[in-house]
């Protein structure tokens, strides 16, 4: 008899009961997020635009909602007017006759459920990757690669970077300044321990504005390789550069940026 109650007494140790926690999350009515970079890659005529508007959604939602029938605008200082025409109900509004200018001023308007959000930004120049080496010994292991994607800053001016690393449906991003590099040639490194020899490495290098460097560099702060991306959910809401003139209080997400860009494809080897 002490036998069984013992077995039964070990036994019930292994034995768990779950519960069913209901978490209420408070709901926040939605807000318009603004997802607006004017990409001019080197070589290019630069013609071709696009805007993606969406919205917030809560927290466990699997879909993000697009922001459908808004009127996007952007205008230059040289009376042009671009408009941004949705594609079905994508919540993607397309140009296809931009004109890029560099130091070129452009203003963002955009009107959705009656109310009005503008934006201002200068299309910032960059300088193109020279080349790019690679090192099989990288990492606290020893046996990461690294990557450095070469370009010379110019001289006496102030320079912001965004370099962008896609692999495969990943991406990684850096910011950088030439506070302390102006005038010399100067790389961006990346390293990664997934990467495997035939890797397609697309290296993109963005001029940007002090604001928008600003902007990027705290919400890179909040993030990590553990914790994911900039556009993932943030601890503290970043504001970008959009601001809504009709309702201060319903202020969007997201940016509004013009770029010059160079981008470099590299096979890892």
């Amino acid at each position: 008899m002490r036998k069984i109650i013992y077995i039964l007494i070990i036994s019930l140790q292994f034995i768990s009961c779950e519960d069913v926690i209901q978490v209420d999350l408070k709901s926040a009515e939605p807000r318009l997020v603004i997802d607006a970079s004017l990409n001019w890659l080197k070589g290019s005529q630069g013609n071709n635009q696009y805007i993606k508007l969406t919205l917030s959604a809560p927290f466990f939602d699997s879909s993000v909602p697009p922001a459908n029938g808004a009127t996007v605008i952007v205008t230059d200082l040289h009376n042009n007017t671009f408009n941004f025409i949705e594609e079905e109900n994508t919540g993607l509004y397309i140009n296809n006759t931009f004109i890029p200018v560099i130091d070129g001023v452009y203003n963002l308007t955009i009107i959705y459920n009656n109310e009005t959000y503008t934006a201002t930004e200068k299309l910032i120049s960059v300088s193109p990757i020279e080349y790019v080496e690679q090192k099989n010994e990288g990492g606290f292991s020893g046996e990461e690669i690294e990557i450095k994607a070469f370009y010379s800053d110019p001289k006496d001016i102030e320079n912001y970077y965004l370099f962008e690393y896609s692999k495969s449906k990943t991406k990684s991003l850096e910011v950088y300044d030439d506070e302390f590099t102006d005038g010399n040639q100067i790389f961006a490194f990346y390293s990664d321990e997934n990467l495997t020899t035939g890797d397609e490495l697309i290296i993109k290098n963005y001029g940007i504005s002090k604001q928008f460097y600003e902007f990027m560099n705290l919400l890179l702060q909040q993030t990590d390789n553990e914790s994911g991306d900039p556009f993932e959910l943030q601890p503290a809401t970043v504001r970008g550069n959009c601001l809504n003139q009709t309702n201060p209080e319903n202020y969007p997400l997201g940016y509004f940026k013009a770029s010059e860009v160079s981008i470099f494809n590299y096979t890892i080897e």
